[in-house]
């Protein structure tokens, strides 16, 4: 008789069925290498060579690399670096700021004199007169003149190389712009956002009189405060004597 044991399917012998165990995972070498952790200061020199919405993104990678990628040194040098900006002094209102690195976030300041005009000004930075118009949210040309300063968007990076510029909000602009002083920052001071919307509000308030008194449009009411350093009478006095010198020359 064959000795040989017959499997039935029933037995515990090594063809029966059964479940097999998991296999065991295997280490994960890009998962050990996110695990290591890099010095603190190989970190910083990593991350603030890069671009500004990259280093936005490396701030999901972990903690250790959202507490560098937010660290605000880091943040104003990845901000700088495309442009050469020496420095930026001030906070934006919200870190979306820091994210948008392009020419536009940054401006020239450019303090209005008596006899400036749009096209003057557009002339001497070799910008267009609608560029500045747009920049500056005016409506029309005499818009200048209920102004201390214009805005020039830059065209030539190279005049920011090695600049110190300001974060500030221009009440006139309606934007948030880093601010290159050609002739040095006035006052080294940065105005109160309640002392914007208050002097924004006073000044809307005189230029709605007179535009009312005049019956002439918001431009037109400005134009004659400035040339009145802001006197709602005399700038209606001074209208009133360019309409009579106006109609005497109609009536010739």
């Amino acid at each position: 008789m064959d000795s040989r044991v017959v499997d039935d399917g029933a037995g515990g012998g090594p063809d029966a069925s059964s479940p097999a165990d998991p296999p065991s995972p295997k280490p994960d070498p890009a998962a050990g290498a996110m695990d290591a952790r890099l010095p603190a200061d190989l970190l910083r020199a990593v991350l603030q060579r890069l671009p500004p919405i990259d280093l936005a993104r490396s701030a999901c990678v972990c903690r250790a690399w959202r507490a560098v990628a937010s660290d605000r040194a880091v943040v104003e040098a990845a901000f700088c670096a495309p442009w050469g900006v020496g420095r930026v002094v001030g906070e934006p209102a919200t870190g979306a700021f820091w994210r948008a690195a392009s020419l536009g976030r940054f401006a020239l300041s450019h303090a209005v004199r008596r006899g400036d005009t749009v096209p003057g000004v557009a002339l001497k930075y070799s910008v267009q007169v609608t560029d500045i118009k747009r920049f500056n949210n005016m409506m029309s040309d005499h818009g200048i003149y209920s102004r201390e300063r214009l805005l020039i968007s830059i065209s030539n990076p190279e005049i920011l190389m090695g600049s110190t510029c300001y974060i500030e909000m221009d009440h006139n602009a309606k934007r948030e712009v880093a601010i290159f002083y050609p002739e040095g920052r006035p006052g080294g001071k940065t105005e109160s956002m309640a002392s914007i919307v208050a002097a924004e509000r006073r000044s809307k308030r005189i230029i709605e009189s007179v535009r009312r008194s005049l019956q002439v449009d918001d431009g037109t009411a400005a134009y004659y405060l400035s040339v009145t350093e802001g006197d709602p009478r005399a700038a209606m006095m001074e209208y009133s004597e360019d309409l009579r010198w106006e109609q005497q020359r109609a009536g010739r």
